[in-house]
């Protein structure tokens, strides 16, 4: 016998019983994020690998250590070149809109969803093929627009049902400029103590010493509670604009912490920059993050152009969805079955389910094949989660009439197949 061959360690199978909870997350999503004016956009999922050098930054994990980059072959005349499967969203985005042109004194509001890839070590809710919903606003430099995609993602949790599980934690990292200035006094502070540092902090302390304030090192973190403050370092602009983000989400009661240690780790961020977190996921508690980065068009090759936006890990949220909200995690496969025994009532079956379809699209219909008694048929409905059976016998189809069963209280009646789709719509929400 062969030998089997499985999947990628860190790339996932999702199965039809998982599909179903992401189809109704991904269903809310899309339809919050469109009703605030936003359009979709669809990249590859290969790029050029200096696109993200060059955005996320050399000395980051992400370029450092988990890109998945390899050399093109050459082919018809064609130079080789160095490619890589894209490991976040918003560099793809911003090239497609230099690109195409479409961002240059204008404002666009953007989403996308579909799989990223990073060369880490697999975890709950953390893999190599991962999937990635984000958003991002160009053109547009005011507070405002950051408090509204704040305020957009409250609204997801709302919906979603999680809304009592997740913790806004808010910062402005200021300009680049501040952040340089502040770089200064941080390595300063950091050298002094570079005994109680650990090899990742210390690698990190000259190439990107902010990252440091992220360490998950509890030691680290005591330490820090010395050191000098980003906020202390804030040019007047940045905390102008931290303010107004502030008084705005104060004003539309959605409550925050303020983190002066989230410091994200992408290097294009600047002012604003926040996390949704939970404690539901364990170590991995970033459900939705993102901030500014005003600096990112120019620096890829566009004009200077203000820009915001956040990304989510989808596995993530599903995770927390499953767990918080067992109601909109229930596995439905199909809202009705429908059952038919006798001669002549297999097409009859088949010739009622399109009819009801015809006039009710929405519901997710199975009509029953391969023969079998009323009792193995009702063991295939409820084997696929159906709401209501339709039994159709040779007296049924005689009368033009079919048998509705409600299978979740045993109630049945018998109605005019003419008839039926309005009496579903009573039954199935």
């Amino acid at each position: 016998m062969a030998k089997k061959i499985q999947s990628v360690r860190g790339m996932n199978d999702y199965l039809p019983q998982d599909t179903g909870l992401w189809q109704r997350v991904e269903g809310i999503i899309k339809r919050v994020v469109e009703s605030y004016g936003y359009s979709e956009i669809r990249t590859p999922i290969l790029e050029h690998t200096p696109l993200f050098k060059r955005a996320i930054g050399e000395v980051t994990d992400v370029v450092e250590k988990e890109m998945y980059t390899f050399i093109d072959r050459e082919r018809d005349g064609e130079e080789s070149t160095s490619l890589t499967m894209r490991p976040e969203g918003t560099a793809s985005c911003v090239r497609a809109g230099i690109e195409h042109g479409f961002l240059y004194n204008q404002e666009q509001r953007l989403w996308y969803m579909g799989p990223m890839f990073r060369h880490e070590r697999p975890q709950k809710g953390r893999y190599r093929q991962f999937h990635q919903m984000g958003a991002e606003v160009f053109g547009l430099a005011g507070p405002d627009i950051d408090a509204e995609l704040i305020m957009l993602t409250a609204r997801w949790w709302r919906e979603l049902g999680i809304s009592d599980y997740v913790a806004l934690e808010l910062n402005s990292i200021g300009s680049l400029e501040a952040r340089a200035n502040y770089r200064e006094a941080l390595v300063a502070f950091l050298e002094q103590h570079k005994d109680q540092l650990d090899e990742d902090c210390k690698r990190r302390m000259y190439s990107n010493p902010l990252r440091v304030l992220d360490s998950k090192n509890q030691v680290v973190q005591t330490l820090l509670n010395d050191a000098p403050r980003l906020s202390e370092y804030l040019d007047d602009d940045s905390r102008i604009h931290f303010e107004g983000v502030c008084k705005l989400l104060d004003q539309a009661g959605i409550a925050y912490t303020l983190n002066e240690r989230l410091v994200r780790g992408l290097d294009y961020y600047n002012r604003t920059v926040f996390e949704w977190v939970t404690k539901n996921l364990g170590a991995q508690g970033t459900v939705c993050a993102g901030g500014r980065y005003d600096g990112l068009v120019a620096q890829l090759g566009g004009h200077a152009t203000p820009s915001v936006g956040f990304a989510m890990g989808m596995e993530r949220l599903v995770l927390l969805v499953a767990e918080l909200n067992p109601e909109l995690a229930a596995h439905h496969s199909v809202d009705v079955y429908v059952v038919a025994s006798g001669e002549g009532t297999q097409i009859a079956a088949m010739l009622l389910a399109e009819s009801i379809r015809d006039v009710q699209p929405e519901l997710r219909i199975m009509t029953n094949y391969g023969g079998g008694n009323f009792k193995k048929q009702f063991a295939r409905a409820d084997k696929w989660g159906a709401q209501v059976a339709l039994v159709l016998g040779e007296n049924e189809v005689a009368a033009g009439q079919v048998v509705v069963k409600n299978l979740r209280n045993g109630e049945q009646d018998t109605v005019a197949q003419s008839e039926i789709a309005g009496h579903l719509a009573t039954l199935i929400g």
